[in-house]
């Protein structure tokens, strides 16, 4: 998933036939072949609940092999169905069918849910030596292991058997009902945007991406009808997080988590201190950002920025870029750096697994969805004709290839923890990038493509930690105090950022509900962290790339088909990078320091 920055949307009749064909998740059957897919799914479950329930601790390994493989094609076909509802849903928010059927989908999955349940928490329960004699020895359990290693690390989280379904089943109707009910009145947003005398409603995303626009008087004009957009219903979205935020604190407490972030970072299979490590090291960095809208307003002829002014383009509006040449210019950094990466990404676009126009009620920004192992990966985007886009095609097809790497693991590994799911995106984004500024000799042009990828990073690392700090405050908060005003959340919405842009940038009265359109806040707690951490890793990566050149290839693409077989450490190993290592992060910081000197003497070589 890109990071959470203004994305741009607008639309274009000749984007209108690259749309992803969902078919060959459920056998060109569609909704029908989701729903019942889903019920044999459920149905294997069932059996496979009457075969083993109470008798984990009796299994022996081959028994036990047995059984992750009756659960692998569970979870396989209904993994399929479940992401044809999601996919589907997101092509069109607004139809009803495709609502319904992600309701009846996300209901099959939890009862399916309800009759695993008994697996995790038996197994959860067996004594250590009993686990390491079962996993001893023989490759037969590899495409699982590690997955049965991490469930272990829940145990002192896990409640009984009874508790537990009353929590899975409650789900529906609880957080994911107010998740899906967040998302859908966002989507819904529509901006008034002026067109000369008259006046254009525009979907949220679209409206943002007005902020990249030079002219500053169209940047203030779109930042104040935005904020005019957000207020109708944002005292129902502040009940929606007040709502979520005291469901995790209720479910934290029965879990026995020591914070808000604890369980995340037990997701993630890293510590609570190795992540506040991480915060701690950026945030003491804040000086990065501050010195490039510093830079940025001088660049700009402004005495200072303000927050609608800190994605404006440098210049002029840019060419246009249409897709087949940012789909062809991707490809072949792709292929010129692993000629395996450009041939896996060409088959995802003749599969028609990209879905690339701006459509009414799709689903705004872009992301990559693994799917299944079985079945290639897919691409949402929302194609604006901008360099931009050119480098968020170029991103998550970096997580479609680690997707698609990752399948021979299996449905147990296939996906990485969090902390390390942004390392391929990044990691072709700045393939990409570097093709880019190579073939960019004109010093103005050059500065403006400098400039997006540094704001890249500093929406990536900086700003990611300043959007988890205002959830560390609000978390806390509403644990503390009770309930959380709209006024509060505007308030300790603009401290976590005010932090963050120190004085270089001003911060006016409309931005305080800026916070209300932010999916992650509502669906994933804690996840935004992760961006921060992944974009340093792949950074680094980068780094010893530039260093080694083709040696590491080979080493990098072996760490993409491991997908999250191994813990983090040891996958982060496999290219030479020391996540132990309390260094690490400076490092990672200090690239991104290196590439703000590079945009300074850019500014100086186009007389800013």
């Amino acid at each position: 998933m890109a990071s959470v920055e203004p994305t741009a949307q607008q639309g274009g009749d000749e984007l209108d036939a690259l749309r992803w064909e969902l078919g060959e998740l459920v056998d060109g059957r569609g909704a029908e072949g989701a729903e019942s897919a889903l019920q044999e799914a459920l149905a294997g479950a069932r059996a496979f609940a009457q075969r083993y329930r109470g008798r984990v601790a009796e299994l022996d390994r081959d028994e036990l092999l047995e059984a992750m493989r009756a659960l692998a094609e569970v979870l396989e076909l209904a993994g399929g169905a479940g992401a044809y509802a999601v996919l589907d849903f997101s092509a069109d928010t607004s139809d009803p069918a495709r609502g319904a059927l992600l309701a009846r989908a996300q209901e099959q999955q939890t009862a399916l849910q309800t009759e695993l349940l008994f697996f995790e928490l038996e197994w959860a329960a067996l004594p250590e030596e009993r686990v390491s004699e079962l996993l001893a020895g023989g490759e037969e359990l590899d495409f699982c292991a590690h997955h049965l290693r991490s469930l272990r690390r829940y145990r002192d989280h896990l409640l009984s058997e009874a508790e537990e379904r009353i929590i899975a089943e409650k789900e529906l109707s609880g957080a994911s009902a107010w998740g899906r009910l967040f998302e859908e009145l966002v989507s819904a947003i529509e901006v008034p945007l002026p067109r000369g005398a008259e006046q254009e409603r525009v979907a949220l995303d679209r409206a943002l991406a007005e902020l990249h626009s030079p002219l500053p008087e169209v940047r203030r004009q779109t930042a104040a009808a935005v904020s005019a957009a957000l207020a109708p219903g944002l005292r129902t979205r502040a009940f929606i997080f007040n709502t979520l935020l005291l469901d995790k604190a209720v479910e934290d407490r029965l879990r026995r988590y020591p914070s808000w972030l604890s369980a995340r970072n037990l997701a993630n299979e890293v510590s609570d201190e190795a992540v506040a490590a991480l915060l701690a090291a950026v945030r003491s960095r804040y000086d990065i950002p501050q010195r490039w809208y510093r830079l940025k307003a001088r660049l700009l002829g402004v005495e200072t920025l303000h927050d609608y002014d800190r994605m404006a383009a440098l210049g002029e509006d840019e060419q246009r870029i249409e897709f087949e040449q940012a789909k062809e210019l991707v490809l072949e950094s792709y292929s010129a750096f692993a000629p395996e990466l450009g041939r896996i990404a060409a088959e995802l676009f003749a599969a028609r697994h990209i879905d690339v126009p701006v459509r009414q009620g799709k689903r705004g920004g872009a992301f990559a969805a693994a799917a299944v192992p079985s079945v290639a990966p897919y691409v949402l985007l929302n194609y604006t004709h901008r360099r931009r886009d050119v480098l968020t095609l170029a991103h998550e097809l970096g997580h479609a290839l680690h997707y698609a790497l990752a399948a021979p693991q299996g449905i147990f590994h296939q996906h990485t923890p969090l902390t390390l799911s942004e390392t391929a995106s990044v990691f072709g984004e700045t393939i990409v990038f570097g093709r880019l500024l190579r073939e960019d000799h004109d010093p103005a042009s050059r500065l403006a493509l400098l400039a997006e990828n540094l704001e890249d990073r500093i929406a990536t690392v900086f700003r990611q930690v300043a959007m988890s700090r205002f959830e560390e405050l609000v978390h806390c908060e509403r644990r503390e105090r009770g309930e959380i005003s709209v006024d509060r959340f505007a308030e300790l919405w603009r401290e976590s950022q005010a932090e963050m842009l120190g004085d270089s940038v001003t911060l006016t009265e409309g931005y305080g509900s800026w916070w209300s359109y932010i999916p992650h806040f509502i669906e994933t707690p804690g996840y935004v962290y992760a961006y921060a951490f992944g974009q340093l890793l792949a950074l680094a990566i980068y780094e010893r790339y530039e260093e080694r050149g083709e040696e590491l290839v080979p080493r990098y693409l072996e760490l993409l088909a491991a997908g999250g077989s191994r813990p983090p450490e040891e996958l982060a190993a496999i290219v030479g990078v020391d996540l132990s290592d309390p260094g690490f992060w400076s490092a990672g910081l200090s690239l991104i320091e290196r590439q703000l000197a590079d945009a300074e003497a850019a500014a100086l070589a186009a007389g800013g």
